[in-house]
C-alpha cells in the first residue's frame, strides 16, 4: 500500500509554502493510490522550537485542505508521530547498529573536531571525520563505560559507491569516499535527523519519499543506513525549491513565506492549492484551474519536472480572483463580512451586498474589499488630490444634484453629463473631482452606482 508523509519541523511561524507544496504531491499520490499520508513532526533540533509552532503548522494543514491520516493530532497505528517522543527507539536502533559494526561510538571534544577541520580545509581537503575513535573503539568503549563519559553514535561508511534512482533526477551515483562518517546519535539521546528520518520511515511503513532537493545530498547517506539494517529501499523523488520570480531562493526577505499569511489574506484554501499543484507540474491536458480532486486523478510523481518553479504572489492572486468570481454576490457577501468579522470589524450587510456587484470584476482576494469600498462606510478623512480651489464647481455640482428627485445612478450620470457640456470642461478632469469628493480617491468603484448606494444626503454632504 502506497504511504506518503511530510515531515516539518515547528521552527518557523508556521508552514512554509515550499512545504504545503511538498505535501501537496505526497497528499496526491497517496490519495490516488488508495494509501495512507502522513503527518511526522521533526522536533529534535531543541534549540530552534518556536513556542505553539507545531499547534499552528497542523493547524494550517488543516485549514488548506490537507488532512492526514495519521499525525500527531489524530493518532495512528505508528504512534507517536512526535520524533521527541521516540528518543528510546532510535537509541535501540543506533545501538544495534554498534553491535553489528556498522556504527560506533565517538569521544571527541568540539574543539578536537573543529581543529581537525581547519586542518583539513586548509590542505583544501573535504572535511570529515578522521576516525580516531573508531580505530581506537575498544579502548573508547572501556572509557565511556569507566567514566560515564558523554558520547555520540557515529554511521561507519563503508568502502564503494552509493547508486539508486531517484524519479525526479534519475540515477544517480555517489562515491563513498566523499562522505562523513555522520553522527546518528548525539550526546544528549536525540538523533540527527538521518538516523530519525530512516527509522521513522522505514518503521512507518512510507513507500514513497517526496522532498526537497535539499535534501539530495543526504540521500546516500541514507540509503548506507537502510542497507546497514537491511531494510528494503522506499521510491526516492526529490522535487526542485520554489523559486521567487527573479529565480533567488523564496524566502521571507523578499516574499511572505507562510502559508497563514495568504489564508489570512483571503486567498481560498483551493486555490492555493491549485496554484501549488503547478509548481514542478503541469496539467497533461495544459490547464491552469482544476480542482484537488482532478489534481489527483491526473498527477503522476513520473511527471514532476526539475526545473525549478516560480511562486509569483501576483500569478497567486489573479488565480484567486478567478476562484472568486466563480461564486454568486450572496456567498461573496458572505465571504467578506466573516472575513472581516474575524479582524473585528462588522460591516452592514445591506451595504456590502450592494457594493460586491461593482467590484466583483476588481478584487482578487478577500481583504481588496475594504480598500476598495471603505468610503461606503465612512466620509474618507484624506484625498489624493487637493480640491480646496474647485470650491465653485463643487458647489455647482452639489446644485445641480440637488434637483435630482429620484436617486438613481442613470439619472445622476445624466444630470452631470448635462454639467459638463454646460461648463465646457474636460470630463475626465470634472469626474475626477467628484470620484475624489466621494471616496477620496483618484481610482473607485463605478462613480454614478457609488454615489446611489451612499445616497443623495451624503453625497451632497460630502460634496
Amino acid at each position: 500500500m502506497t504511504r506518503t508523509r511530510i515531515a516539518p519541523s515547528p521552527t518557523g511561524q508556521d508552514v512554509h509554502v515550499g512545504s504545503i507544496a511538498a505535501a501537496l504531491m505526497n497528499f496526491a499520490w497517496a490519495k490516488k493510490n488508495n494509501g495512507q499520508f502522513i503527518i511526522r513532526i521533526e522536533d529534535t533540533d531543541r534549540t530552534r522550537l518556536v513556542k505553539g509552532g507545531e499547534e499552528k503548522m497542523l493547524d494550517t494543514f488543516d485549514r488548506i485542505g490537507l488532512k492526514a491520516d495519521e499525525s500527531p493530532k489524530v493518532g495512528g497505528p505508528y504512534a507517536p508521530y512526535r520524533q521527541s517522543e521516540r528518543l528510546e527507539i532510535y537509541k535501540k536502533h543506533a545501538e544495534e547498529l554498534v553491535v553489528k559494526g556498522k556504527a560506533y561510538y565517538c569521544i571527541c571534544a568540539p574543539d578536537r573536531l573543529t581543529k581537525m577541520r581547519e586542518v583539513q580545509q586548509a590542505k583544501k581537503q573535504i572535511p570529515k571525520y578522521d576516525r580516531q575513535c573508531f580505530l581506537n573503539q575498544e579502548e573508547i568503549v572501556k572509557k565511556i563505560m569507566d567514566n560515564k563519559l558523554p558520547y555520540v553514535i557515529r554511521l561507519l561508511i563503508p568502502e564503494g559507491k552509493i547508486e539508486f534512482e531517484d524519479v525526479v533526477r534519475g540515477k544517480i551515483t555517489i562515491d563513498n569516499s566523499n562522505l562523513d562518517d555522520q553522527v546518528l546519535l548525539k550526546s544528549d539521546g536525540f538523533p540527527t535527523y538521518h538516523l530519525g528520518v530512516v527509522v521513522d520511515d522505514h518503521l512507518m511503513k512510507i513507500t514513497h519519499i517526496i522532498r526537497g532537493e535539499e535534501w539530495l545530498p543526504s540521500t546516500p547517506k541514507h540509503i548506507i543506513l537502510y542497507q546497514a539494517f537491511e531494510w528494503d529501499l522506499p521510491v526516492f523523488a526529490h522535487i526542485s525549491l520554489l523559486r521567487n520570480p527573479d529565480k533567488s531562493k523564496l524566502s521571507k526577505r523578499k516574499n511572505p513565506v507562510w502559508t497563514s499569511w495568504y489564508l489570512d489574506q483571503g486567498i481560498f484554501s483551493e486555490a492555493l492549492l491549485n496554484y501549488l499543484a503547478l509548481m514542478g507540474w503541469s496539467h497533461p491536458e495544459g490547464k491552469e484551474i482544476f480542482s484537488l480532486d482532478e489534481y489527483i486523478k491526473v498527477f503522476d510523481i513520473k511527471d514532476i519536472q526539475k526545473t525549478a518553479p516560480v511562486f509569483d504572489p501576483v500569478k497567486l492572486e489573479w488565480m484567486n480572483g478567478v476562484y472568486l468570481r466563480k461564486y454568486p454576490v450572496s456567498s461573496i457577501k458572505y465571504l467578506v463580512l466573516e472575513f472581516y468579522k474575524k479582524q473585528k470589524i462588522n460591516l452592514p450587510e445591506e451595504i456590502v451586498e450592494k457594493t460586491i456587484p461593482l467590484i466583483k470584476e476588481r478584487i482578487k482576494k478577500l481583504s481588496d474589499y475594504l480598500p476598495l469600498c471603505e468610503f461606503f462606510f465612512k466620509k474618507p478623512n484624506i484625498y489624493e488630490v487637493d480640491l480646496s480651489n474647485k470650491k465653485e464647481l463643487l458647489k455647482q455640482i452639489k446644485d445641480e444634484l440637488e434637483k435630482i428627485s429620484d436617486w438613481k445612478a442613470n439619472n445622476i450620470g445624466e444630470s452631470m453629463q448635462g454639467l459638463v457640456k454646460n461648463l465646457g470642461i474636460k470630463a475626465g478632469e470634472f469626474f475626477m473631482i467628484i470620484r475624489i469628493s466621494m471616496s477620496g480617491k483618484k481610482i473607485s468603484p463605478p462613480l454614478n452606482e457609488s454615489m446611489e448606494i451612499l445616497g443623495k444626503e451624503e453625497c451632497l454632504k460630502r460634496l
